[in-house]
């Protein structure tokens, strides 16, 4: 079954917010720029946050701006781009203090804890021996100075594409 956009409400919460423009799916307002979120990469398809709860600095969120669900309902080219997209950042991130090596992943449905219904795929910076602090970003899950997080990743990005 394709899903068509904004069919669905995001938040799998039994709470609905809904967003100026009478959106329900955060990501889909984010998108539409009536939410607020620091931005790390945008073009007309796809757009990359900070993760407002990060396991580490730097996690971020790609997702695409056109509403699906999960990996059910996501045609397998937006997939690609999103992989294609996340790995820039990684390679942005490797490219400061910020990793030494990354996870990416998509957390597809409740049971894989999926917390927004709009796929979206998890670019999560590691760094040697963070084992203990990544511990600590399950828990307490806040970056102190995002601004700054989301300036040093869109500043790698600008660079690499400088490079090319």
């Amino acid at each position: 079954m394709n899903r068509s956009i904004h069919a669905h409400p995001c938040r799998t919460s039994s709470v609905s917010t809904t967003y100026r423009g009478g959106m329900s799916c955060v990501f889909c307002a984010i998108a539409a720029g009536e939410a607020p979120a620091i931005r790390v990469y945008e073009d007309d398809g796809y757009l990359a946050i900070l993760d407002i709860r990060p396991f580490t600095r730097g996690h971020t969120l790609v997702l695409p701006k056109r509403h699906t669900v999960d990996l059910t309902d996501t045609p397998p080219q937006t997939l690609a781009d999103m992989v294609t997209i996340g790995q820039r950042i990684a390679r942005a991130a490797r490219a400061t203090q910020l990793a030494d090596a990354t996870n990416v992943g998509i957390n597809d449905g409740p049971a894989a804890f999926q917390t927004v219904n709009h796929v979206h795929l998890h670019v999560l910076p590691r760094r040697n021996g963070d084992k203990l602090s990544v511990a600590k970003g399950l828990l307490l899950r806040r970056d102190p100075d995002r601004e700054a997080t989301g300036r040093i990743l869109r500043e790698a990005l600008a660079r690499i594409d400088a490079s090319q």
